[in-house]
């Protein structure tokens, strides 16, 4: 009913999954920055997200970690599951119960696995998406997913998909290691929607890549759009449209200044 990658790229790990199924995002993904992540689907055991979570951390490896969970599991017949571990080492797991198509398959970094499937083409297209994507780790698992969800997906159809990305101190302010925590419950494209949150993840949470120093005509062009938005400053109106992370002294990121222009035009 599912399909999923967990993965690993430098010193971020994530899940991305899709499934005709109401809020995948509830029961499938886990993942701990500088220990691992976990995918668990078809007849989910979630138990499996914190024990593996916690094997992990004990220095498990991931291959050791399925081995684990599955060895004690009655019902593994019908279990699939992925993990990669702290080193990038990744493990698939799909029981003989499963329903067809039902497989996976690993390469360097990542696992990708899917049951109810219309067939291992879409396997197949997550893991050369994933492989060739550019990016973000949260871009590239997006890239992935959208490649096998266009390659048949869930051949019952489509509901939810989710992403979750987790990086030292990525969260919102520092405070989290949670750097992309994105769940689409309910719809008919789920995954395209997934992409469009996670747009708008970046444009809001994303750092400047580019600025331009806020002075002469710049300056005198943005507090002029500013006054007739209704603004005294870039803080109050970054504050508004949730750009704060965005904020430079004496700056401008160029993302920030193309959307106050698209406001103001």
């Amino acid at each position: 009913m599912t399909f999923s990658i967990v993965a690993k790229a430098g010193q971020q790990w994530g899940v991305a999954v899709a499934s005709k199924f109401l809020a995948v995002g509830a029961a499938v993904p886990a993942a701990q920055w500088g220990v691992g992540a976990i995918a668990t689907q078809a007849f989910a055991n979630l138990a499996y997200r914190p024990d593996g979570l916690a094997l992990l951390s004990a220095g498990s490896s991931a291959q050791e970690v399925l081995d684990a969970l599955t060895r004690q599991d009655e019902g593994r017949a019908q279990r699939q599951a992925g993990v990669v571990d702290r080193e990038g080492r990744a493990a698939t797991f799909t029981g003989e119960d499963c329903n067809a198509w039902a497989g996976g398959r690993t390469g360097e970094g990542y696992a990708v696995q899917g049951n109810i499937l219309s067939g291992p083409e879409v396997v197949d297209a997550i893991a050369t998406a994933f492989e060739t994507a550019e990016g973000t780790l949260a871009q590239r698992l997006s890239t992935a997913l959208l490649a096998g969800d266009r390659a048949g997906g869930d051949r019952r159809g489509r509901q939810s998909a989710v992403l979750l990305v987790v990086s030292e101190g990525g969260g919102y302010g520092g405070g989290s290691d949670v750097l992309v925590d994105l769940r689409v419950d309910d719809h008919p494209d789920p995954v395209l929607e997934l992409q469009r949150l996670l747009d708008l993840h970046t444009l809001y949470f994303g750092k400047p890549e580019k600025t331009l120093p806020l002075e002469g005509e710049l300056k005198a062009e943005v507090e002029q759009r500013l006054r007739s938005l209704g603004y005294q400053d870039i803080e109050d109106w970054a504050g508004v449209e949730n750009y704060e992370e965005r904020m430079v002294p004496g700056a401008i990121d160029v993302l920030v200044l193309e959307k106050l222009r698209e406001q103001t035009s």
